[in-house]
């Protein structure tokens, strides 16, 4: 496990994150599939060795004393009195050929930490974005071939029962005409995400990445590509909450899709993501679409999901509308964790048995992969132009051009 923040062990530097994520997602999955015999050895690599113990406290007090004593021991690098930027090179030099990697780190780190780990035939989960750039992306493909590793990005919106569902019914819809998405977060997540909030990514990155996907693996599958992406950005909230000049609060892309075998045929995407909704929404989470087509029209609301609590101890929070669906927190009928049907779940176990498939088959299981429609490196190119090209179109005030030619893809 690259990275010990938010999303891996829940904890933030001073204790259990204050979002719906208090005991982490990365780490709690892996700790279960040990449990089940899926995965053996764990290991957790940071820069700061000196969290570590903290860290494990949290583990043990959050995990092993809710989950019938859930095992969560793992190897820690660099050592608890050290500090090492690049400690993920001696943890994954400590793997074999055939194990395996995830990587949840700010977005710049995600391209050298994943080729180290695939030059050294090593599986690789990457949450989302993959990469901020095609020439990344493309480069990471090639050396996965190479070296014949399996690369997943983490895009766990596709296993959400709503979408997958919504993602299948839309092929059955006739040609591709609209799609309206919004996802948003709390101001406190910029808390959070303050040391590389407008330094190393913005929003459209970290959120706008989950509906973009989805839009792509729904309509490229009718033979629709993104030829052309414009963007607009609000700014203020975040700078006057402390981040850097350059960080925008809200993202929107203007996306110019067109059938390939019918270029007359043409649809919109418009996506839009903002870390700065109000503290006390009652959801982590904001996340909505519209997708119209030739013969029907799909709406999807998955901030709220008719699930909602009032708790006194949450005086502060108010009424608070949870989402079971992702992570399922609450431990099964034994008393051992009993999420494993939450989608965020459901992604790391995908990953997990690909990796198993091609440890057992090899290489040639790599396409048999790709043709199931997982989020694999191959099956997110689109999505990775889509978003380099809204931070270009954003930082150079014009329209940026997609190309796609024979699998290989460039901005224009």
């Amino acid at each position: 496990m690259v990275g010990t923040g938010e999303y891996t062990t829940g904890f933030v530097g001073t204790g259990a994150s204050g979002s719906d994520k208090k005991i982490g997602v990365v780490g709690l999955t892996l700790f279960d599939l040990r449990r089940r015999g899926k995965v053996g050895k764990l290991s957790m690599v940071g820069t700061t060795g000196s969290k570590y113990p903290a860290i494990r406290e949290h583990l043990h007090k959050n995990i092993s004393q809710v989950y019938n004593g859930l095992d969560t021991s793992f190897d820690s690098y660099p050592p608890d009195d050290a500090r090492d930027p690049e400690a993920y090179k001696t943890a994954i030099d400590a793997l074999s050929p055939g194990d395996a990697i995830t990587i949840f780190t700010p977005d710049t780190t995600h391209y050298p930490i994943a080729l180290y780990a695939i030059e050294r035939k090593i599986h690789v989960l990457i949450t989302k974005p993959a990469v901020k750039t095609l020439a990344h992306h493309q480069a990471l493909l090639e050396a996965a071939k190479k070296h014949g590793v399996f690369v997943y990005i983490e895009h766990h919106k596709r296993f959400d029962p709503a979408y997958a569902d919504a993602r299948y019914k839309a092929q059955g819809l006739g040609d591709f005409n609209y799609f309206y998405s919004y996802m948003s977060q709390p101001k406190s997540q910029l808390e959070t995400f303050k040391a590389w909030a407008g330094v190393d990514s913005d929003i459209s990155y970290y959120l706008n990445s989950h509906h973009v996907d989805i839009c792509e693996s729904m309509v490229s599958t009718q033979g629709y590509t993104p030829v052309r992406v414009s963007a607009s950005a609000s700014k203020g909230t975040a700078v006057d909450l402390g981040c850097v000049p350059e960080t925008e609060d809200t993202i929107s892309l203007l996306v110019h899709w067109v059938k390939k075998s019918a270029p007359e045929k043409r649809a919109t995407g418009v996506y839009t993501a903002s870390w700065t909704a109000p503290q006390r929404a009652g959801v982590h989470s904001n996340q909505y679409f519209h997708y119209m087509a030739q013969n029907g029209e799909i709406r999807i609301d998955q901030a709220k999901r008719g699930y909602d609590v009032a708790d006194d101890n949450l005086a502060d929070k108010g009424l608070m509308w949870y989402n079971p669906f992702y992570m399922r927190y609450a431990p099964d009928d034994e008393g051992n964790f009993g999420g494993q049907g939450g989608y965020g779940y459901v992604s790391f176990e995908k990953f997990v048995d690909g990796c198993r498939l091609v440890n057992e088959k090899g290489a040639e299981a790599l396409a048999e992969l790709d043709k199931r429609g997982l989020p694999t490196l191959r099956n997110t190119l689109g999505t990775t132009a889509i978003l380099e090209a809204g931070r270009r179109a954003l930082d150079e005030g014009r329209e940026v051009g997609i190309k796609e030619t024979d699998g290989v893809w460039e901005l224009v």
